[in-house]
């Protein structure tokens, strides 16, 4: 049985361009969609199977090459030969169709137990995010999916990363991806998408043909290996910079503050300001006036301090800075001694203003040939506060 290897990743991540260090003499791809490697292979041209989705001609074709000598098979953008036949046969109805799809394309990967077991063969597939969060492998349908967990046939699953513009291959599950691979193969989280090294290393994990010894993969190790922390549960990622031993820059366990960085920064300037003196001095002598151009040729001389770039402040150190400032007023002119509290001011009363009551009158309809009598304002206040005066009306 080959040994098979997923590697899974967005498109422009790096899936087709970890195949430039591949030997073309021991290595076919198989490329669905017929379109140009991405790289200029240094060591010739690779044998190649172009334009072919029909699983039962790719499988011929597999094993004919492993025939022919040939150890290494890649199948590139495996996620189309689910696509392409699913779009050409868009307007066909009924379930036949999927039953068609997923028997072709577990047969691709099935082949692999007719291959011998020196022989490599790695997918190359897109990914998706699924609703609950977790990225795996890109399917067409929900058979494939819940039938077959595909990452399940695999014992080694990559995933395509880039990280400041660097490009990686994830090695270790993040708790939000189906990445996985086997118990001490990897040290490092991260390592250079390079095909060949993966090779390498799966060569000298399982003891396959002339391997290479521990003492050089390990090397290589040191070489590939990315400076990526491994994110925690909440898919948080610390980054630290690479370097030696003796490097200043920062990594995730000896992260330096905003204040540590800000401080070092500000003694590296004064520093320099005290060697671009001393340089001066030295180039200008004891003259009280001294040419700007000679005092900036001299000041050119003393090299510029390199300065690091303060980091974000923490959650952690914005809250000690609002509880620090917070707990110091910035507006507090007077501080009152322990003991003695404020004398209390009188407070004036509150005003009680008069509401203006609105007086009505009322008057009784007089009998035809009689004057109205009206009400005095008086009575007619008393009146309402006892009740509303009820309007009557004398009859003849």
């Amino acid at each position: 049985m080959a040994q098979k290897t997923l590697v899974m990743g967005e498109s422009g991540t790096g899936k087709s361009t970890s195949m430039r260090n591949l030997d073309p003499a021991i290595t076919s791809i198989v490329n669905p969609v017929g379109k140009p490697l991405p790289f200029k292979s240094k060591n010739g041209k690779f044998t190649m199977l172009n334009n072919e989705t029909k699983s039962s001609n790719i499988v011929s074709w597999m094993k004919g090459q492993v025939k022919a000598g040939k150890k290494i098979l890649v199948v590139d953008d495996f996620q189309y030969l689910l696509s392409i036949p699913y779009m050409n046969r868009i307007h066909e109805g009924g379930w036949d169709k999927w039953n068609d799809f997923g028997d072709d394309y577990f047969r691709l990967i099935d082949v692999c137990a007719e291959l011998p077991a020196d022989v490599r063969v790695y997918y190359l597939s897109h990914c998706e995010t699924l609703d609950n969060g977790i990225t795996t492998i890109k399917l067409i349908g929900k058979l494939l999916r819940e039938k077959i967990t595909i990452e399940g046939l695999f014992t080694t699953v990559l995933r395509t990363s880039v990280i400041d513009q660097k490009y990686y291959f994830l090695t270790q599950n993040s708790g939000k991806d189906t990445v996985k691979s086997p118990m001490g193969m990897f040290e490092a989280y991260a390592v250079e998408n390079d095909l060949a090294y993966i090779d390498d290393k799966i060569c000298n994990y399982y003891e396959i043909g002339a391997f290479k010894s521990d003492e050089e993969m390990a090397a290589r190790d040191q070489e590939v290996a990315g400076d990526v922390q491994k994110p925690d549960s909440k898919g948080r990622r610390a980054r630290g910079t690479a370097g030696t031993s003796g490097s200043t820059g920062t990594t995730g366990s000896t992260r330096k503050t905003r204040a540590q960085v800000e401080a070092e920064n500000n003694e590296k300037i004064g520093q320099y300001m005290e060697q671009v003196d001393k340089a001066v001095t030295e180039a200008c002598g004891d003259r009280e006036e001294i040419p700007f151009e000679e005092a900036a040729a001299a000041a050119d001389t003393v090299p510029k301090p390199n300065l690091e770039k303060p980091p974000r402040r923490t959650r952690r150190e914005r809250q000690e800075q609002t509880a620090e400032a917070a707990g110091n007023p910035l507006d507090k002119f007077m501080d009152i001694p322990d003991g003695q509290d404020e004398e209390a001011l009188p407070m004036n009363p509150p005003e009680q203003s008069e509401q203006n009551t609105r007086q009505r009158r009322s008057r009784e309809i007089q009998p035809t040939g009689e004057a109205p009598t009206e009400t005095p304002p008086q009575e007619a206040a008393a009146g309402e506060t006892a009740g509303r005066s009820r309007r009557t009306r004398r009859t003849r």
